[in-house]
């Protein structure tokens, strides 16, 4: 009985993650490539059907200097499905990044939503050791 009712909250708290109506984005790596820090994030979106996503991404050096200031496109995220994607930034080595600040929703495309209904759900964290992620 205790098993059961174990099992049944494990499965209803999944079922609640995923209809939580947000957009999560996790810094997931960073990787040396080729004079440039590639970043891998991993989204999950349980908002809407998005056709595009592009984030307003800022880097941060150790000093606290603004290093890069991009658009990263994460293209289309299918509601409830993980994507994965990764954004090289040349000229930036991986070891000097200290901070990544998501400055905005630049672009948000679906049939039910807008830049707007994008920033409100997004939730970024950061799963790399000594770099801080913030929003």
């Amino acid at each position: 009985m205790v098993r059961t009712s174990l099992l049944a909250l494990a499965v209803a708290g999944s079922a609640a993650a995923q209809d939580s109506g947000g957009i999560a984005v996790d810094l997931n790596r960073l990787d040396p490539v080729d004079n440039a820090c590639r970043l891998t994030f991993v989204a999950d979106n349980g908002l809407a059907p998005l056709t595009t996503l592009a984030l307003e991404t800022v880097l941060f050096d150790q000093a606290g200097r603004v290093a890069a200031l991009t658009l990263f496109d994460f293209a289309d995220l299918p509601q409830g499905a993980r994507r994965v994607r990764q954004f090289d930034v040349a000229g930036i080595a991986c070891a000097d990044v200290a901070q990544v600040l998501i400055n905005g929703v630049a672009v948000c495309t679906g049939d039910t939503t807008t830049p707007t209904t994008c920033a409100q759900a997004l939730r970024v964290t950061g799963s790399v050791d000594d770099v801080e992620v913030l929003q």
